[in-house]
């Protein structure tokens, strides 16, 4: 592999002018291509195999075009206080707002505020549901301003007035102010490593480029704006990762005096191979998550896995490019002038490097670092035993927003269950009388404990099936509620064998429940995958057993103590006011398993880059500890720099209102903080210094079986080392270019 990136990283910068085009205008074909795809279909809650889609599926095939995909709007109304909604003057307002959104565009139905159903007992709130022609996406920007203008009418009248529903529910948000400023130190922290302009600004360059036809790209795929979240995440933070790698590598082999394409091509063989390594592993674990059988996080996986395959190509073949285009000024200033005489400093002479100071100070008490640090993470994991999951609604939006306080209003006036009711399904095909299966069906309902209201039976047209809404006496979210719709659907058996008719349960909030198992269910067999294949991975990458095992520990140390951070403060509240938690619960569902598969590739990165290194130094003859030392000193740097860059541009999404989003930001930096600094950082070196020459053994059976890919450029390095070595100064053409 090293030599294939040997030879493709000298063509590219040799053909710098061809690469450069050829990236152009694969950027403005996706744009275009963006530009002209038809808009996406709206993101569709489909959870394949679980008793809430087939009856979801039920509804559909025995009421044609009753469960139309149109957008719906919930406005309340809540009269000031000691008043009621039913008052002359404040049933006036409200029949005005009502009307005046009746009137508008896109409206295909409203309900009558004042229907029983639709008042609470204390006559201090009412709801009106309008439900319109055209989905969420679809819906114009004047109808959205007509609902609102409306709402500010009942306002002024001295009604509190909220609306929720998907009529208002913006769009995933694809960056601010926070992510501007991730970007921001993004570009501090590569101007520090390189102290060059160029050189710093290659990295963002290149990857706000892959970026762009990577979003592009997804867009142009029909697939939906939700996916492009965990996209612009990894892809923006590999791409620039990746890029300082090979910047870094390039940087070196031109202080040991090679010429500007030879380094181009040894930075593309070696750093670049373990780009390929990182990257697949990346991929990997990102289409992996297709085990959970949830659409919508299979088409995350894929949109972001095929994001980082974009940055991966870059980094090989754009990035040496431009190296081509500014050969010299990527350099240190004092290097540019005559890189042939300015070589490393020899051992022992100028200041130590800080890496290397870190790694002597480790290996000096190696057993007493490792306790500690596995220790600090234990602690730090504690409040995942604590975990719970859950698929938040309205109740997790900041009280700054409408639909918010559209939810406490109806919670407050109709109970806390009313925003998350039940749909219950009865298949009478198979009963004797469907009439009397539906009100047998009632009857249970009603008689089970946790359910406050029960619908009348709802017949379709053929009249062999019918729906009845259960109202909760808890909310959507609360573990009572998932306990009752157990209960429900563990009742369906004796309604089958007394009435023939078969009982479903779905609706929302039973769906956010199915998904939320479905995807907990998924947890340990996708961990045990990603786990295995990292144990695999490694050992074909260091022909070692040791190491492998080593470093899967230290992914779940990682794992474990970056859930006790968002339990600490999305579950038990800690610091949420700073960081603009707004509601404490449940974690979201699918961000655990998220996090897994994204801090498995992030954390191969730093495993490879850094122990690479090491073994270098200890197959070219340098004891375990020295090798530990070597590779420090050479990488360590690096490795901070990469891990401070991710660490920006995940805690930029912090600051997202969304709180899926927020959360996987949060755990992401989180993750990377853990595994960068206190694992590859601190318990690497120690743990390398504890095992000795046993990390590095391989039983001789096994080296035989596993294919030997040179990710660390060994063949590369000795076939280079028996030819002349390229001239060292720039060419004429490079210096006119460089001029």
């Amino acid at each position: 592999m090293a030599s294939l990136l040997y030879r493709l990283g000298r063509l590219s910068f040799r053909q710098r002018r061809y690469f450069a085009l050829l990236w152009v205008a694969i950027l403005a074909a996706c744009s275009f291509a963006a530009l002209s795809a038809p808009a996406a279909e709206e993101d569709g809650f489909s959870i394949p195999g679980t008793e809430s889609q087939k009856a979801f599926d039920l509804l559909d095939e025995r009421f044609p075009g009753d469960n139309a995909e149109g957008a719906d709007a919930r406005i309340v109304f809540a009269a000031p206080d000691g008043q009621k909604v039913t008052a002359r003057e404040n049933r006036a307002a409200v029949e005005k707002v009502v009307d005046t959104v009746a009137r508008g565009a896109q409206v295909q139905d409203t309900s009558s505020p004042f229907a029983p159903e639709a008042v609470a007992k204390d006559a201090g709130t009412a709801f009106a549901t309008v439900t319109y022609s055209a989905s969420s996406d679809e819906l114009s920007e004047a109808t959205k301003a007509a609902l609102m203008d409306a709402v500010e009418d009942g306002r002024a009248a001295g009604l509190t007035v909220e609306v929720g529903g998907s009529a208002v529910d913006g769009g995933p948000e694809l960056g601010g102010i926070t992510e501007l400023i991730g970007i921001a130190v993004a570009a501090l922290v590569l101007f520090i490593t390189f102290r060059a302009m160029v050189a710093a600004g290659l990295p963002l360059v290149t990857a706000l480029i892959g970026l762009g036809a990577g979003v592009c790209g997804i867009v142009a795929a029909g697939m939906s704006t939700t996916t492009i979240t965990l996209a612009l995440m990894l892809g923006l933070a590999v791409g620039i990762d990746y890029a300082l790698f090979i910047v870094s590598r390039y940087r070196a082999e031109r202080a040991e005096g090679r010429g500007p394409e030879e380094a181009v091509g040894r930075a593309v063989g070696t750093a670049g191979s373990a780009v390929v390594f990182a990257g697949a592993t990346v991929v990997i674990a990102l289409a992996g998550l297709s085990v959970a059988g949830v659409p919508m996080l299979t088409d995350m996986g894929l949109a972001a896995a095929g994001t980082v395959v974009i940055a991966v190509l870059v980094a090989l073949t754009l990035l040496p490019a431009l190296l081509g285009f500014f050969p010299q000024a990527v350099l240190p200033r004092t290097q540019r002038r005559s890189p042939a005489t300015t070589a490393a400093p020899a051992a022992g002479q100028g200041k130590e490097p800080a890496g290397s100071r870190w790694a002597r100070l480790v290996i000096r008490r190696p057993l007493a670092t490792l306790l500690l640090s596995v220790a600090g993470l234990g602690v730090v994991a504690i409040p995942a035993l604590d975990l719970q999951l859950s698929l938040p609604g309205d109740e997790a939006q900041p009280t700054s927003t409408t639909q918010r306080r559209a939810y406490d209003a109806l919670a407050d006036g109709f109970g806390p269950g009313f925003n998350g009711p039940l749909t219950v399904v009865i298949d009478a095909q198979g009963a004797a009388d469907a009439k009397e299966a539906a009100a047998k069906a009632r009857t249970e309902l009603s008689a089970t404990k946790g359910v406050v209201d029960v619908s009348p039976a709802s017949f379709n047209k053929a009249g062999d099936t019918a729906i009845v809404g259960a109202v909760p006496s808890t909310g959507p979210a609360a573990g009572a509620t998932k306990d009752l719709v157990k209960t429900i659907r563990a009742q369906a058996s004796d309604l089958k064998t007394e009435t023939g008719a078969s009982m479903w349960v779905t609706g929302q909030t039973a769906m956010n429940i199915d998904v939320s198992n479905k995807v907990t269910a998924a947890l340990i067999p996708y961990l045990a995958v990603v786990v295995g294949l990292a144990v695999l991975l490694l050992m074909v990458v260091f022909r070692s057993v040791l190491v492998p095992v080593k470093a899967a520990l230290g992914f779940l140390l990682s794992v474990a103590a970056s859930f006790g951070v968002i339990v600490a403060v999305f579950q038990w509240g800690w610091l949420a006011d700073l960081l603009g938690v707004a509601q404490t619960g449940p974690v979201t569902s699918m961000m655990p398993i998220f996090l897994i598969g994204v801090v498995f590739g992030l954390a191969m990165d730093y495993e490879v880059f850094l122990v690479t290194r090491i073994r270098e130094a200890y197959v070219h003859g340098a004891s375990p500890a020295q090798a530990v030392v070597t590779g420090f000193r050479h990488s360590a740097r690096v490795v901070v720099a990469a891990a401070v860059i991710m660490i920006a541009v995940f805690a930029g999404f912090i600051g997202m209102t969304d709180s899926m989003i927020k959360m996987l930001g949060l755990g992401l930096a989180a993750a990377v903080l853990f595994d960068a600094f206190v694992v590859r950082m601190t318990i690497v070196p120690a743990a390398l210094a504890l095992l000795g020459k046993a990390a590095w053994r391989l039983p001789t059976w096994l080296d035989r079986i596993l294919p030997d890919l040179d990710i660390e450029g060994e063949k590369l390095t000795r076939a280079l080392t028996a030819e002349p070595s390229a001239p060292a100064g720039p060419s004429a053409r490079e210096e006119s270019v460089n001029a």
